[in-house]
């Protein structure tokens, strides 16, 4: 879909969407649970719509009433062969994971990495065979830490296996350990996924992480949600954390907060010479990107250097800021290019069109102080959400069309409307 954006200014009101990462986090520990939950403002991004469908796949009902989401969590397989007695769940895994039908559990995780990830995490515990499926670019995303847990000494069943193929990724789960060691500047999303495998198995674990932490904003959001359904989940010292045993998933109705990731591209419009105020946004948050209102501050004054290895889904946003005002040194930026895109070589390929230069090394980004300018030929999208809103930011600045606006459905499916809705004025041409 092809976007043409006409010079605008935002103004007005706004309610920040849900948010993504926290509506993942609790749609899954709802069906760990057993019994009947309801996850209230929640947003049905794609990711979010992928992260239901591997519910079902485990065998929770769900139910979609407007932004409620209700999962009954009592007749999966989790509850069946893992939430029993022990002795005897483990005896029906164990006759499970001989049959030929364990085929059946496939996940489809469309382009959504935390889904994969926070189930590869899951698998991981369950004896069954579990394949995952989704685009191109999601199962060419790393996937090595899990490979090399199951593929360990230390998994202590012979049989559990990690294999990569060409359209899918298959996982043979049913590791016996329930401590591991990891380098702590992975992505948080598997540090998650060991926290879901050890919490679901209730007979509690150690995650040692090598220093240093990256990415600790997200896994403290899995600890809340652990915690605010019942589950004893905690840090022991600043690189461990210890699940305790004899924890269980309690149903409970909960609402998601807003989102500060997504709430960054509202905000942003005032730094860019608009005035919008955005509502529904916890101070009290434990969301890493909510730093976005200090880094915005910071670039509307200097060309500052800002280290986002806590933050890096700001990256894309915050090089658009900075090429509207005084430029600025981004650090800890290797992640981006492991993402839907490689974002930080898009947004250098992209911003030259605005008449920005980009200097883009192995793990440092410099936006170049410059004047911004009409494109001359049509903004590229790339497939990627955060790429698309970025860039629509600009474009209310200078004019200009851009392509692939719907890869907004990802994660923020109402990003147009909501800026229509403050004056930003643009019309679909394809």
């Amino acid at each position: 879909m092809k976007i043409k954006i006409n010079r605008s200014i935002a103004k007005g009101t706004i309610t920040a969407p849900p948010s993504k990462s926290m509506a993942h986090r609790m749609i899954i520990c709802a069906a760990l649970c057993d019994g009947v939950s309801v996850i209230e403002n929640v947003d049905l991004s794609q990711d979010i719509e992928a992260t239901i469908d591997c519910i079902k796949t485990l065998g929770a009902k769900v139910s979609v009433k407007g932004n409620s989401v209700t999962v009954d969590g009592s007749d999966t397989v989790i509850q069946k062969f893992v939430r029993q007695d022990r002795k005897d769940s483990d005896d029906d895994l164990n006759n499970m994971s001989d049959k030929t039908d364990i085929s059946d559990f496939n996940f489809f995780c469309r382009e959504s990495g935390s889904t994969m990830r926070f189930f590869m995490g899951i698998a991981m515990a369950l004896p069954l065979i579990s394949e995952f499926h989704g685009s191109e670019t999601l199962l060419n995303r790393p996937f090595g830490i899990y490979e090399k847990i199951l593929n360990s000494d230390k998994a202590s069943k012979e049989n559990v296996f990690f294999e990569k193929k060409d359209d899918r990724i298959v996982i043979r789960g049913g590791i016996d350990t329930d401590s591991f060691e990891v380098e702590g500047n992975i992505s948080s999303q598997f540090i998650t996924g060991l926290l879901f495998a050890v919490s679901l198995k209730g007979k509690g674990g150690v995650i040692k992480l090598i220093p240093p932490v990256e990415s600790r904003s997200y896994i403290n959001l899995t600890l809340q949600s652990l915690k605010c359904f019942g589950t004893d989940a905690d840090w022991l010292d600043e690189n461990t954390l210890k699940i305790e045993a004899d924890s269980h998933f309690v149903n409970r109705t909960i609402s998601v907060e807003g989102d500060y990731s997504n709430a960054a591209f509202l905000d942003a419009f005032t730094i860019l010479g608009g005035s919008v105020n955005v509502e529904g946004l916890n101070e009290n948050s434990l969301q890493g990107d909510k730093v976005y209102k200090d880094y915005f501050e910071k670039l509307s004054k200097e060309k500052a250097t800002l280290d986002i290895a806590d933050c890096p889904d700001l990256g894309p946003v915050l090089f658009a800021v900075a090429a509207a005002k005084h430029g600025g040194m981004f650090t800890s930026t290797a992640r981006l290019k492991i993402k839907e895109s490689d974002r930080a070589g898009v947004m250098c390929e992209e911003l030259a069109k605005f008449g920005v230069k980009t200097i883009v090394k192995e793990n440092s980004v410099e936006i170049c102080e410059g004047n911004l300018s009409t494109p001359e030929c049509e903004i590229e999208g790339h497939n990627d959400h955060r790429i698309v809103m970025s860039l629509s930011l600009l474009l209310t600045l200078t004019g200009g069309v851009i392509n692939e606006a719907e890869a907004v459905r990802k994660s923020y499916p109402g990003f147009f409307d909501d800026i229509e809705k403050l004056g930003i004025v643009f019309e679909k041409i394809s």
